[in-house]
């Protein structure tokens, strides 16, 4: 828990990603990123010099046999007040409009929900479970489907939402996360969606283990190579 939270609290502070008085929410799917940023932060706000409020979020996306109940008893043990937001976002996307592409509108509606709820309960920022191997890989989408160098950037301000995306675990891999998960047994749940493995990043996950058999050290270089660069956003403060 101390050497995850204390890479978590590095990239908070290279991104000046806290200010004192913050109310973050965490954005939890239930897998096992956002559940350890959860832990994570709920372990950091206990002696981090800037207090700040910490909450958590789901967007159940009402598919069935998803059961969240483990997250809110995480949630109870954490003390950290936990919110679950029930749509019908599988049945519009895969029934309704048999979309060819879900994962955009998929991706388009959570996100709209997610930021009305945030609003509603006065939420100036969301923390986002995305990790280091998140990050080269959508560098390696940007680059292979729409021929542009681009990637997230580590804190996003939405000024139409008023509410700024953080994205604390971007130094840890995803390697550590899942030794994390299992080490204390986190309450992942299954993604039941029908395209879970099939997805364009799942075809760049395959692609960059494929690289990294001959080049073991592609993810760092990329890596370094957006700070350095820097990206947009990825100047370091």
């Amino acid at each position: 828990m101390n050497r995850l939270t204390s890479v978590l609290r590095r990239c908070i502070e290279d991104y000046n990603m806290i200010e004192e008085g913050d109310r973050i929410a965490v954005g939890v799917s239930g897998g096992k990123d956002s559940l350890a940023l959860l832990c994570a932060m709920s372990n950091l706000r206990r002696f981090y010099p800037k207090h700040f409020e910490l909450s958590a979020i789901t967007i159940h996306m009402g598919m069935k046999d998803m059961d969240f109940a483990p997250v809110a008893e995480l949630c109870e043990r954490l003390e950290v007040p936990y919110t679950l937001v029930q749509t019908q976002i599988q049945q519009v996307v895969f029934e309704d409009r048999k979309e060819k592409n879900p994962c955009s509108l998929c991706a388009r509606m959570r996100k709209g929900v997610l930021n009305e709820k945030l609003i509603e309960q006065g939420i100036t920022k969301i923390a986002l479970g995305h990790h280091y191997d998140d990050a080269v890989e959508t560098f390696f989408m940007s680059l292979m489907y729409e021929g542009r160098i681009n990637c997230f950037s580590p804190v996003t301000f939405m000024d139409r939402m008023g509410v700024t995306q953080i994205r604390p675990l971007l130094y840890v891999t995803e390697e550590h996360i899942r030794s994390f998960a299992e080490r204390f047994k986190l309450p992942i749940i299954k993604n039941p969606c029908p395209m879970d493995g099939t997805s364009r990043r799942q075809e760049i996950k395959d692609l960059i283990k494929t690289l990294a058999a001959d080049y073991p050290d592609l993810k760092s270089k990329v890596f370094g190579a957006m700070q350095r660069l820097p990206l947009k956003g990825w100047e370091i403060e």
